[in-house]
């Protein structure tokens, strides 16, 4: 079976979520574009957007519909090429209006999942739930009537484990797009034991044709982006507990958001990060994670607590983001959470009783935004962390900690055979983090801190 063939009909379970209607947008599109090509005049496209809400996918669709909208417009030279010899459209806005629709027309919403059972392949990009996700690879495989490949969008479940425990015998690849999908360049490719030579090459091919970075990850839970993420939240956390005995719950949160933002050059302090993602979904993905390595803690008990309070984070459906250890208005931080008093309290009265602890930034300073936009970007860096190792303040006292623990993290992840190289290491936290710098690294003297 072609490239061209095995996608002609795919299924996308958990299309209307957060991950998965991203994947289902490039899935489409890349479909619409294949149903081009003249060899493939008598294949039928079938996209299958299987989702447990009716609701949901009827808002995927309209999502779909504004989305290829802007992809349309971008790529109209392209398009006009294809349309060339319609010459019943002219105008740009035609042939953008009968693109949108061949995409769309692709598309099968439906909350049945037998409506997969005649798919090539399988996207799996439901919840971090390892029991839920081989119940629906099993009712698939078990009534399938072509012998489907799966690609699990898991963050954290071992593909081996999804593999034996489904009973697919290698037809089963993780491909861990990092959000959103449609944006995000970083792909996460993971081979278990098993997975067939022929899937992987499938799926670079479907990478390259998406115009995605791959980083190949090792089978070990969490992989290398929640590997590193998930004990960078705990290094957070540890940080926090040193200062909130002295300074107060909701100081001490301000203090490391913006140490771990600001003093360290990153796009999200880790706490605000930590609400991005859901302080459930980090603390499912440690309990998956935790069993895998034997004589590390991967938990949280504050996370547990949070969680059982109902502070939860996370995204509403209109993409606004939900409480977490931060309170948003409009997408800025307006309060944070006092965990002793179970209540929020102003951030600006927070901000204006920890600046002056925290201290000023070192000079050399320029805020991410401004340094992300700087190709040869190290020497200017590394001018700035000189003067954050020359500086003894707070601020810099508790980035220099922090760095040194991250930067320990990563190269745990290369011993740990996570990783393969401290390359990928720093690739995964600069592509799908958006970081300024990566992990491991000779900006400080590490053995000095």
């Amino acid at each position: 079976m072609t490239y061209d063939e095995r996608l002609s009909n795919i299924s996308i379970l958990g299309a209307a979520g957060k991950m998965g209607s991203g994947i289902l947008l490039l899935t489409a599109v890349e479909m619409a574009d294949l149903s081009f090509k003249k060899e493939n005049r008598d294949l039928t496209f079938i996209l299958n957007a299987v989702d447990v809400s009716d609701k949901a996918l009827a808002g995927l669709l309209e999502y779909v519909r504004v989305q290829a909208l802007k992809i349309a417009e971008k790529k109209i030279q392209f398009l006009r090429e294809i349309y060339s010899d319609n010459r019943s459209l002219v105008n740009n806005s035609e042939i953008i209006d009968d693109y949108i629709h061949r995409v769309l027309a692709i598309i099968r919403p439906s909350t049945l999942l037998e409506s997969a059972y005649n798919s090539n392949v399988i996207f799996e990009a439901v919840n971090e739930n390892p029991d839920l996700k081989i119940k629906l690879i099993k009712q698939i495989d078990e009534n399938s009537n072509v012998n489907p490949w799966f690609f699990t969008n898991t963050s954290s479940v071992p593909i081996s484990y999804l593999d034996v425990t489904g009973e697919l015998e290698g037809r089963i690849i993780g491909f861990h797009f990092y959000n959103p999908p449609a944006v995000q360049k970083l792909v996460e490719l993971i081979n278990g034991k098993e997975t067939l030579p022929e899937l992987n090459n499938f799926a670079l091919e479907y990478a390259k044709k998406l115009r995605k970075f791959i980083v190949n990850s090792n089978d070990i839970a969490g992989f290398i982006g929640n590997g590193h993420f998930m004990r960078d939240a705990l290094l957070g956390i540890e940080l926090l507990n040193e200062l909130k005995s002295e300074h107060g719950f909701p100081e001490a949160v301000y203090a490391i958001n913006k140490i771990s933002q600001d003093f360290m050059i990153r796009p999200m302090g880790i706490f605000q990060l930590v609400d991005y993602v859901g302080v459930d979904v980090c603390k499912y993905i440690m309990e998956v994670m935790n069993p895998y390595f034997e004589g590390e803690n991967l938990h949280s008990s504050l996370l547990d607590q949070l969680f059982e309070r109902g502070v939860k984070g996370g995204q509403n459906s209109n993409g606004s983001q939900k409480d977490g250890f931060m309170k948003y208005e409009k997408g800025r931080i307006s309060e944070i959470y006092d965990f002793y008093n179970n209540e929020y309290v102003s951030y600006e009265s927070v901000a204006n009783k920890m600046d002056s602890i925290i201290g000023n930034l070192p000079e050399e300073h320029l805020a991410w935004k401004e340094i992300i936009k700087i190709k040869g970007r190290d020497n200017l860096l590394g001018a700035y962390f000189n003067n954050l190792f020359a500086t003894n303040n707070l601020g810099s006292n508790m980035a220099k900690k922090y760095m040194k623990g991250t930067r320990k993290i990563g190269l745990k992840l290369v011993e740990q055979n996570v990783a393969k190289t401290e390359k990928d290491v720093n690739d995964v936290m600069l592509t799908g983090f958006f970081h300024s710098y990566g992990p491991i690294n000779d900006f400080l003297p590490w053995e000095e801190i």
